[in-house]
């Protein structure tokens, strides 16, 4: 029943995305806390016959965000209409987007911290009033037209909450951090990703596998791709530990899930900035990666995994670093 607008084109991961994407809340696996809040909120609004208020979810890229805004417009029978933050660059963009919806309808802005601030003063009124005020006309002939809208809930998402204004933050009636993943809570997510794909994975792979996804869902599923491609190209008809490790191997992933970039991170604060402290853009500067790159992705899970600390004078590695990436302690 959902539509997109506003989408970019399509490419395999994205089919692979929504081709295993769960649709229901019974079919979402983790985030417990999160889902049973939203369910309830979803069966009151259902009960009283009105839209959904307003919902914020934030975190770490990869934890389910886009999966639980489409989960919650399957979940109320409705539409969902999606765009970015980035895509809305003018007034109409976001008119064109709005005008269209139908009652009940869900609208689902990715990184919403990143709408302009204009446009985000537009948007105010659309949340609290459902009406649209645009300004139509050369300067000096304009006028204003306010246009009404049908009840809709917004869904955004956002890895950088810190970003979003406290107008924008306090329209929102349901606000959800989505939080890392536990290894089991992975597993799960594997297996289940291996009967939706029809290749079957040996148990023990699947824990090693989860144990490498950086406790990241879309992580563990694009992981599985890959060591799917390397066991069905060596013949062999399911995926078994060996294939796994030799797979994640070639990829560059360690033990504890670390890639090429996070490597080059650490080695880098380690043996170019003495350990730190050093600005991340200092950082970033140094291994060629956008600084939003490694705030969005590689930091919050060496912080997380205790790699470094973030001090006021800078990033600062820490003795499990040091063990890890030297084999040595501070």
């Amino acid at each position: 029943m959902s539509r997109e607008v506003l989408s970019a084109d399509k490419t395999e991961s994205d089919d692979f995305e929504k081709n295993i994407r769960p649709q229901y809340i019974k079919e979402y696996i983790g985030q417990t806390e999160v889902k049973d809040n939203i369910r309830v909120f979803i069966e009151a609004a259902k009960i009283r016959g009105e839209a959904l208020d307003h919902v914020l979810l934030y975190g770490p890229p990869g934890l389910g965000k886009t999966t639980l805004a489409h989960i919650i417009a399957n979940e109320l029978e409705a539409n969902i209409k999606t765009t970015t933050g980035p895509a809305l660059e003018k007034s109409g963009d976001l008119a064109a987007v709005l005008s269209t919806l139908e009652p009940g309808d869900v609208l689902f802005i990715d990184e919403i911290h990143r709408i302009p601030k204009f446009i985000e003063e537009i948007l105010y009124p659309a949340m609290e009033d459902f009406s649209l005020d645009i300004i139509v006309g050369a300067e000096g002939s304009s006028r204003c037209i306010k246009i009404d809208l049908p009840p809709f809930t917004l869904v955004g998402a956002t890895t950088r909450a810190g970003d979003i204004s406290s107008p924008l933050r306090d329209r929102f009636g349901i606000v959800s951090k989505l939080n890392y993943y536990t290894e089991e809570e992975l597993e799960e997510i594997i297996c289940r990703t291996s009967r939706v794909l029809a290749m079957d994975i040996e148990k023990n792979a699947a824990k090693e596998l989860s144990a490498r996804s950086r406790k990241t869902p879309r992580i563990a599923n694009r992981l599985f791709k890959r060591v799917r491609d390397f066991a069905q190209v060596e013949g062999k008809p399911l995926i078994d530990l060996d294939v796994t490790k030799k797979s994640l191997k070639r990829l560059k992933v360690d033990i504890y899930g670390l890639d090429q970039i996070d490597i080059e991170y650490l080695e880098a604060l380690l043996d170019k900035f003495n350990g730190g402290p050093v600005g991340v853009e200092t950082i970033s500067a140094s291994i060629g990666e956008e600084v939003s790159t490694l705030e969005d992705v590689v930091e919050p899970y060496l912080l997380q995994e205790g790699f470094i600390k973030r001090t006021q004078r800078g990033r600062v590695a820490t003795d499990k670093s040091y063990k890890h990436i030297k084999g040595e302690s501070v």
